[in-house]
């Protein structure tokens, strides 16, 4: 099985942190969420995204992995935070380093098309959302942006 690692040389133990963006995408008061299909994260919930490529501007990077995993376009509309995501291994190794700058969005057309990288897409109130096993980043992005708020 393809664990996501050869399709993606140069995550697992990087030599240098690696720039990732998350789009908090809300339409109707309902957070859209994706459950990884690849580590790290590997079948937990999280919010779309993937790397920033070279020259790319995070926002337009932002848009475009939210597009290429859920089949949804977006308009990037704020900055929610930036977090750090590193995970060590049994040696204390740096196994994954990510920078991770979370946007709020806001879709604007595109149908759901899961990608090859996504097990799953759903649609969750913040309520919800709390009850899902997700990736430590997502639920500080939403607690970030939501706190305690009902959306």
């Amino acid at each position: 099985m393809d664990d996501g690692v050869e399709s993606h040389p140069g995550r697992q133990y990087p030599k240098a942190p690696l720039v990732g963006v998350g789009a908090v995408v809300i339409k109707d008061g309902k957070i859209l969420l994706v459950k990884r299909a690849f580590p790290p994260g590997q079948g937990k919930w999280s919010v779309p995204g993937g790397l920033v490529e070279l020259g790319e501007k995070l926002s337009d990077a932002c848009a475009r992995e939210t597009e290429e995993e859920t089949g949804y376009k977006v308009d990037v509309l704020e900055l929610i935070n930036v977090f750090d995501m590193i995970e060590r291994d049994e040696d204390t190794k740096v196994k994954y380093h990510y920078v991770l700058v979370e946007f709020l969005a806001k879709p604007t057309g595109g149908a759901e098309k899961p990608s090859h990288e996504v097990m799953e897409i759903r649609w969750v109130t913040n309520e919800e959302s709390k009850s899902l096993d997700m990736t430590r980043t997502a639920r500080r992005a939403l607690n970030e942006l939501f706190g305690g708020m009902q959306l």
